[in-house]
This record gives structure tokens, C-alpha cells and sequence, in this order.
């Protein structure tokens, strides 16, 4: 699975802040971008679980997530 994320410096935080516009609510942070895309792909698959717990996702392979795009 492939979904388009959103990088944001933010200079109070000093890091990175992930947005994940296609799973609503979905987020996270990190302090470089390779911490903040492991910890977005970690969100993702916590988000996707938590939706299919709830029969709110049809979702097959939630271990396979792939961040494909990224916009800075």
C-alpha cells in the first residue's frame, strides 16, 4: 500500500511533523525525516489496525507499507 504524505518542519518542535491526508487523523513526528517516515509508516499501520478492529477498513496486509511520496 502506497499513501502520499505531507512534511512540515515545524522550528518550535525542532523536527519534522508527517500528515497523512488520505487516513484522516493520521500523523507523526520526528526529529530527522528518516525518524519521522519510520514513525509515519508506524502511525499507518496502528491507524490501519485500529480502523479494521472497528470493521471501518477492508485491509489485507498491514504489514506492508510503503511510504511512496513524499512533499516537502
Amino acid at each position: 500500500m502506497t499513501y502520499k504524505v505531507v512534511i512540515t518542519y515545524d522550528s518550535e518542535y525542532e523536527g519534522y511533523v508527517v500528515d497523512v491526508p488520505e487516513l484522516n487523523g493520521c500523523m507523526s513526528e520526528g526529529k530527522t525525516l528518516d525518524e519521522a517516515l519510520s514513525n509515519v509508516k508506524d502511525a499507518i499501520k496502528g491507524w490501519l489496525y485500529v480502523e479494521s478492529k472497528h470493521g471501518r477498513a477492508g485491509i489485507a496486509h498491514i504489514q506492508d507499507i510503503l511510504v511512496g511520496e513524499v512533499t516537502i
